[in-house]
């Protein structure tokens, strides 16, 4: 879909209602995740954070959205398929604008070319401990991405038309922070497997731009 027309389309979302967590659940790893959720939140222990889902027109024009492949690391999101953002800092005023600065910040596109549309559904993530707030955004210009070196490992451009397609939903057997060859709901995204929350928050976007477009 060129951008020129999801442009003028996507402004109506700002009216939409959102999903919510019934699309989360579609593609949860866990069933527990509603329980874990609600334990975190009453222990006041969780830390929050902020994501930036990006779409933005590619040099053909074509409309894509943003994904960052993590680097390897000693952590439970090491070498996963995430947003841009991160955690709030003492300098952030919001989540939203943690979510514009750690989006500069890790691949490059200015805060302020951003257009913030849509505050999404929070999530909880049980194996951080994290409350994420996920934002939809576009940027009408075709970015000049730079990937943040110690933090990103490689960009993952995702043409909405695959994004939207059906057959990139699939099943994959992994192995998790909390359990060893399970079977998980997941998006094949540019040959990338994309499971667990970041799955979860892209179904609540695709339910919508599925109604919208």
């Amino acid at each position: 879909m060129e951008f020129s027309d999801f442009e003028k389309q996507i402004v109506k979302i700002t009216k939409m209602e959102l999903p919510g967590e019934a699309y989360h659940l579609k593609m949860a790893p866990i069933e527990r995740l509603l329980e874990l959720k609600q334990k975190a939140r009453y222990s006041a222990t969780a830390r929050k954070a902020g994501v930036m889902v990006l779409f933005y027109p590619s040099e053909s024009n074509e409309t894509h959205l943003i994904l960052i492949l993590r680097k390897t690391y000693k952590g439970v999101h090491s070498a996963q398929v995430g947003f841009p953002g991160g955690k709030i800092e003492p300098e952030d005023e919001s989540l939203q604008h943690a979510a514009l600065r750690e989006c500069e910040e890790e691949v490059g596109v200015p805060s302020e070319a951003i257009s913030v549309l849509k505050k999404m559904t929070e999530i909880y993530i049980p194996p951080s401990n994290f409350f994420v707030q996920p934002y939809l955004g576009i940027t009408a210009k075709t970015p000049r991405f730079i990937p943040q070196e110690d933090e990103v490992e490689a960009l993952i451009e995702v043409p909405l038309q695959q994004f939207l397609d059906d057959s990139v939903r699939i099943t994959k057997t992994l192995s998790t922070s909390y359990a060893t060859n399970i079977e998980v709901p997941a998006f094949l995204l540019q040959d990338h497997v994309v499971w667990g929350a970041t799955a979860m928050m892209l179904n609540e976007v695709r339910q919508m731009l599925k109604e919208l477009l």
